[in-house]
């Protein structure tokens, strides 16, 4: 009775993975010298695959369920092995349990930080973190690729090999963006979108889909992180000539509540008030510069005496013209303001009236023929 349970204890019924590590990719049950019972109970549970291995050779593969082990079930096996039909006797094979669910909250992070070259900063250094998930998508070629012969396989063994390949991608997704330093937090879920589609087919290549990829934070060097807060400070201020009234007022109000320290603190303080005067001083008169530059130029109306622009066409306080009327010259024609006594260009008098010698009528400067008697007045 003894011989025959040791026999019995031999032959393998029940063929089962409980996972306790989340961690845990592969798992290759114990078979050991033992061989499985033809008619046993294999259990794949959700988010497993099964992977029977023949002296080294990948056979069949079963998905999530409860399989009865029979030649039926087993045609890869039954083919490697030569098995004859209705074959019912126990047979060695290796079981490997493939856990296809997803590790999530696998992170990323620049161990260097990226070059690249930024339109407002030039060349910078840029680092940056995050998280990302994968599966195993594909058991067979996970097996092939990477797993070998070990007996256990987890995350932590391919983690930086997966980690470097994101990071590759990444920085050239950020060179290639020419996103401004600026606006890079703007678009993290962009780019968290893209790299994640950059690095579908890198994974493929080791059976693996990745599910997610995050960007939580890119930042930028120190010196360039405080020259945007300078221009973000600036920004602020808006104008500095008001800036700098304030500022002084405020130095004076401190100085003002200084009581103490006797004469040595008065004559600091007259120093220092004189100083904030001349500060002060110096922000009004410029002020009064801006304000006076500013002003455009001014003329009076010919008309109503109304100061206007010196471009305006029209008076807005009475309506009238107020460019300037040409009259050509008497001599030379070249056009002249009217009501000029001389030309500019010759120099020749300008008649401003002409008198009809027959009748003694008084007509104007370009009057051929007296508009009395019609004697010519050219002659």
């Amino acid at each position: 009775m003894g011989i025959f349970n040791f026999f019995k204890s031999q032959f393998i019924e029940v063929i089962e993975w409980t996972d306790q590590n989340t961690n845990t990719m592969v798992y290759r049950f114990p078979v050991q010298n033992n061989e499985i019972k033809m008619g046993a109970s294999l259990i794949v549970r959700e988010s497993q695959v099964a992977v029977f291995v023949n002296e080294g050779e990948i056979a069949d593969v079963f998905t999530p369920g409860h399989h009865v082990l029979y030649t039926q079930n087993l045609p890869v096996l039954t083919k490697l092995k030569s098995w004859k039909t209705g074959f019912n006797s126990p047979f060695k094979a290796e079981v490997y349990f493939v856990n296809t669910k997803q590790f999530i909250n696998q992170k990323w992070g620049t161990s260097n930080p990226i070059m690249m070259r930024d339109a407002d900063f030039g060349m910078i250094r840029l680092r940056g973190y995050g998280i990302y998930s994968y599966r195993v998508s594909d058991a067979v070629r996970f097996l092939k690729e990477l797993f070998g012969t070990n007996s256990s396989y987890d995350t932590s063994s391919i983690e930086n090999h997966l980690k470097k390949m994101i990071l590759s991608g990444l920085t050239d997704l950020f060179a290639e963006s020419q996103i401004p330093a600026l606006d890079l937090a703007m678009y993290y879920d962009e780019l968290s979108i893209q790299g994640r589609e950059k690095m579908k087919e890198r994974f493929a290549e080791f059976g693996f889909d990745i599910t997610s990829l995050y960007i939580e934070n890119l930042s930028l060097p120190k010196e360039v992180e405080e020259a945007m807060d300078k221009r973000t400070t600036m920004g602020v201020l808006g104008n500095m000539n008001t800036y700098t009234q304030y500022q002084a007022a405020e130095a004076i109000r401190e100085a003002a509540r200084n009581e103490g320290g006797g004469m040595a603190a008065t004559g600091a303080g007259i120093g220092a008030g004189a100083a904030i005067g001349n500060a002060m001083a110096g922000a009004f008169t410029a002020n009064q510069q801006t304000a006076s530059s500013a002003e455009p130029e001014k003329k009076a109306c010919p008309h109503c005496q109304a100061q206007i622009k010196t471009t305006a066409k029209f008076c807005p306080e009475c309506g009238n013209s107020v460019q300037e009327k040409k009259v050509p010259c008497v001599n030379c024609h070249t056009e002249i303001k009217e009501g000029a006594k001389f030309c500019g260009e010759c120099g020749a008098k300008q008649v401003t009236e002409k008198k009809c010698t027959g009748c003694g009528a008084i007509n104007g400067p370009a009057a051929k023929f007296c508009g009395d008697c019609g004697e010519g007045l050219d002659g």
